[in-house]
Formats: structure tokens, sequence, C-alpha cells
């Protein structure tokens, strides 16, 4: 690695982590320059506190969503800089193709070989896109939510037209009924917007993502010092509380620091309770 190139690594690594320069540098030196590895050994020696933002490359573009019938769909495209995301050409691509995603409810496969209004394929416009404005585009990711088993909502966040914006959540609830329905899933589509839940509930967090946590919390209590017999009674508490903190139906309720996700559920239901059946949050360049 370069000089130029570990100076770039430590400011990123410092603006991820908010660790000192040393610490960076060590911890670089020691995973072998990568970005990833070094926030997992910062965060076991207790340098570095678990952060969303850790461990993302941030990347620019735009997210487009679409609702007709109640049908709703997601679409992510990534331009190398925010400079591009603001291009005239690059967002009326977006916008057709947030068109063609819908119609085509989401099938990645399909939308590059399915001709645009010039009557070239989405495919051959993005080539031509990318020769035009000189940096690489990419179509990332899609999702299709149908209007079966449920009501679809959504929210834009940091919106620079409608339905177009830097972070889209959708979230699919069932047993909705009455006036206040519409109001209900507006405001947990804003929530997930806010919070970027894991799962629904604690269960359904990836297994591996809670074992590489659990990992990290008890090498960050060990060098702390702490005895070993301490390890697991502290270790249990604070994954108890990363299950929760990730879960939607477990999240303190950002409208109201003294209810859950699921107390508002539970308040707002009928004759029958409202459950969460699906959501998702895209946030450009979360990932990649």
């Amino acid at each position: 690695m370069s000089n130029k190139d570990l100076l770039d690594s430590i400011k990123k690594l410092r603006e991820m982590t908010g660790v000192g320069f040393k610490d960076c540098k060590a911890a670089l030196d020691e995973s072998d320059g990568s970005i990833e590895k070094s926030v997992e050994i910062l965060r076991k020696k207790g340098i570095a506190k678990a952060s969303k933002k850790m461990s993302r490359t941030s990347s620019e573009g735009l997210v487009m969503v679409k609702k007709e019938e109640g049908k709703i769909s997601l679409i992510e495209i990534n331009s190398e800089t925010d400079f591009v995301a603001k291009n005239k050409d690059f967002i009326n691509f977006c916008k057709e193709m947030s068109e063609i995603n819908f119609k085509l409810k989401g099938n990645i496969e399909e939308i590059n070989n399915t001709k645009m209004l010039n009557g070239m394929l989405v495919k051959e416009n993005l080539v031509n896109l990318i020769s035009k404005i000189g940096e690489n585009i990419t179509i990332r990711r899609t999702k299709y939510f149908d209007n079966l088993n449920g009501n679809n909502f959504y929210y834009v966040h940091l919106a620079t037209e409608k339905n177009i914006g830097k972070i889209i959540s959708v979230v699919k609830l069932q047993g909705l009924e009455g006036d206040k329905s519409n109001d209900i899933g507006n405001k947990i589509a804003m929530h997930v917007a806010a919070t970027n839940p894991l799962a629904i509930d604690k269960n359904d967090i990836d297994k591996k993502i809670v074992d590489k946590e659990m990992e990290i919390i008890k090498e960050e209590i060990l060098n702390s010092g702490k005895p070993k017999e301490m390890v697991e009674k502290i270790s249990n508490g604070k994954i108890s509380k990363f299950l929760s903190d990730n879960s939607l139906l477990n999240q303190i309720w950002i409208m109201d620091p003294k209810k859950k996700v699921s107390d508002v559920l539970k308040e707002n239901s009928s004759s029958k309770p409202i459950q969460v059946v699906d959501f998702i949050r895209y946030k450009v360049g979360e990932g990649v």
C-alpha cells in the first residue's frame, strides 16, 4: 500500500470510528489494509463503539419509489459523485427506470433488456449515459411490494424531487382498520427510515450477525480488564440490547421515547392486531 493509499485509508477509518491517527494506522497494519477488519479490531480493543456507518463505503446516486393501486416499487441507481446525481440526464434516466422497474416488478434481468422511450435497451442507454457523463453508473438493486396480504406505505427522506431521494423506506402492514390507518402506516415507514432496523423481531435477525456481535462484545469486555467470570453476564446484557435496538418491534418509538414500536401497533389496533408483514430501507450507497 502506497503512502497516499495508507493516508486515505487512515482518514476514512478515522471518519468512520472517531479513533485517533496512531490507533487507526496500527489497526490497518494489523489487518493488511482492510477497512472492515480494522473496524473490528478497534471495536474489540474497546476504542471504537458500534456505529451504523462503520464498514460502509459511501457512494452517490438516487433512490426512486413508485406507488400505484397499492403496489410499490423501489430502485437504487448509483453514480460516483453527488455532482452526477444532480445531473439532468442522470435524473431523467432514473425517472424512466423507476417506471420500468414498477412495470417489471423489480426483475433486474428483464429491466436491462427492456426498451426505453428512445427505442434502445436499458443496458445500451446505460452505456451511452456513462460515456456522456464520464462516470460509472450502476443499477444496483430493486424491490417490489404487491398489494396482497397487507397495505404498503413509504417515506422519502432527503427528497430531491417527489418520490426521489437519498433514503426511502417501505413497510407492509396487516390488520389496519379505520381512518387512522394511513397515518400509522406512514409513521411506521418514517420510523424505519430513521432507525434502520435489521429485522422485524429479535429472532428474525441473521444469526451470523448476532454471533459476530457477541464475539466483538466479549473481546471488548475482556480487553477492558473485567474478570472472566463477569464476561458472560455482561455480554448477555449487551447482546440483548443489540437485539432490541435492531429489531423493529422492540425499537424505541421515534415520536415517543416512552414507547416501543410494538406498543404503538397495539394502541392503534381495533378488532384485529396490526402486524408488520415486511419492510425495507434503501439508503444510497449503503453497504457498497
